[in-house]
């Protein structure tokens, strides 16, 4: 089987093929261009590299998010107009999901967290069991002293990882009881090598849609809409 991977839900694009159990090719860029200028091109190289045939394609794994809402929406128009051409179907990958998964087979707890802006972060906590990605919380928007009292409550050494890192740390340093490594930038942020490899063992277990149906999950309004919804309320702020 054959999985085309996609990332664009933070500040790293990132695309990769993955063929069984072997990663042909994998391309990630976090410089300063907008997803929408380097996701087709680099698919475009690495096909062109790896002399791939886009009709031997099994399906397309995308981070599904949540992350950044332009950032996911070009990730995902970009995978349902490649799923829509080839009629193939969709694997969505929560994005924490996949950041967890650049740590397969670690004995530690895993926690992403993304800068969610306003004070939160986007992250889920997460451990493997006999090299399989358990779920201990699902992805979700909060405070990141909710995160850190949640990591604390487990009494056991944790990865952070993901573009919070660097916003974040000083305060996880405050407030952190237990023993804490934080992500070197090997593996720190999001990867389609992750998104591909998780993605394939999703689409063995069934969990594929038509492109037709994808849709980003945001987890949360975004600006634009808060800021109506706080019109509409009398500038009280729901989000």
């Amino acid at each position: 089987m054959k999985i085309i991977g996609m990332d664009s839900s933070g500040l790293t694009a990132s695309v990769a093929i993955v063929e069984d159990d072997k990663l042909t090719a994998v391309y990630s860029v976090n410089y300063k261009k907008t997803h929408s200028q380097t996701l087709v091109p680099m698919l475009d190289e690495i096909a062109k590299m790896t002399e791939l045939d886009l009709t031997t394609v099994d399906a397309i794994a995308i981070a599904k998010g949540p992350g950044s809402f332009t950032g996911l929406r070009i990730g995902s128009a970009t995978a349902k107009g490649l799923g829509l051409a080839l009629s193939i179907p969709i694997v969505e990958v929560p994005t924490t999901d996949a950041l967890a998964y650049n740590y397969f087979g670690t004995d530690r707890l895993i926690c992403p967290i993304m800068d969610a802006r306003r004070e939160q972060v986007y992250t889920g906590l997460y451990e493997f069991k006999n090299d399989e990605l358990s779920v201990l919380k699902e992805a979700t928007a909060e405070p990141i002293e909710e995160t850190v009292e949640r990591v604390n409550s487990y009494g056991r050494h944790v990865i952070f990882l993901g573009d919070g890192v660097s916003v974040f740390k000083e305060k996880i340093l405050s407030l952190i009881k237990v023993p804490v490594t934080f992500s070197d930038a090997a593996k720190r942020m999001q990867s389609a090598a992750s998104v591909a490899t998780l993605g394939l063992k999703l689409f063995k277990e069934g969990k594929a849609i038509p492109a037709s149906e994808h849709v980003p999950d945001y987890l949360r309004l975004s600006q634009a809409e808060r800021e109506k919804a706080e019109k509409e309320n009398g500038g009280k702020d729901e989000a």
